[in-house]
């Protein structure tokens, strides 16, 4: 059996909901969200962090800027013991039209092939509805955070949603719970 992964997205479900993230020293995690990323660790899952990064296609991001910001991302994480194994990036705007700008499932799939793993067996994790579209995209189960955006996009999530929980640690147990390792 191949490793089952958990793609996860950034702003507003690992690190704080910044009105476009600019710089690496504003990057904060969320309460608990590392922690969250080690026992995701614990229960065997691989962990993909997929982001809409469209200010990179406006050119208000220099692509170098956001490469610190993964660093200082990476470096937060490893602060507290938790990694990912890889970081997807969409850099289009909306209107380019393109495959990988969630909810198209173009990250996911990127990342499935680079890895080696089912993207229908994947969970995941993210904020806003398109997250969730994404996860619907490749057969996924989606789960719905109430951090960042997703408190507000709770009411419209539907059957977008498998599941909807406050924060990553949440979500993170009803994966738990889904594998039969609840603690």
């Amino acid at each position: 059996m191949t490793r089952r992964f958990v793609l996860v997205d950034r702003d507003g479900t690992i690190n704080e909901e910044r009105h476009h993230l600019a710089a690496a020293d504003e990057v904060a995690l969320i309460p608990g969200s590392a922690e969250a990323l080690v026992r995701l660790r614990d229960l065997g899952f691989g962990i993909v962090v997929v982001t809409n990064q469209a200010e990179v296609g406006r050119g208000n991001l220099d692509p170098a800027e956001l490469d610190r910001i993964h660093r200082r991302l990476g470096a937060l994480l490893a602060d507290r013991g938790a990694s990912v194994d890889a970081i997807e990036v969409c850099p289009h705007r909306p209107e380019d039209g393109c495959d990988c700008r969630k909810p198209a499932p173009g990250m996911a799939l990127r990342a499935a092939a680079r890895l080696g793993f089912d993207p229908d067996a994947t969970v995941v994790i993210g904020d806003h509805l398109a997250d969730l579209g994404m996860g619907r995209a490749i057969g996924a189960t989606t789960v719905l955070v109430r951090t960042g955006h997703g408190a507000e996009a709770e009411p419209d999530a539907g059957d977008l949603a498998d599941h909807v929980a406050d924060d990553l640690a949440g979500a993170v147990a009803i994966i738990a719970a889904l594998v039969g390792k609840e603690s």
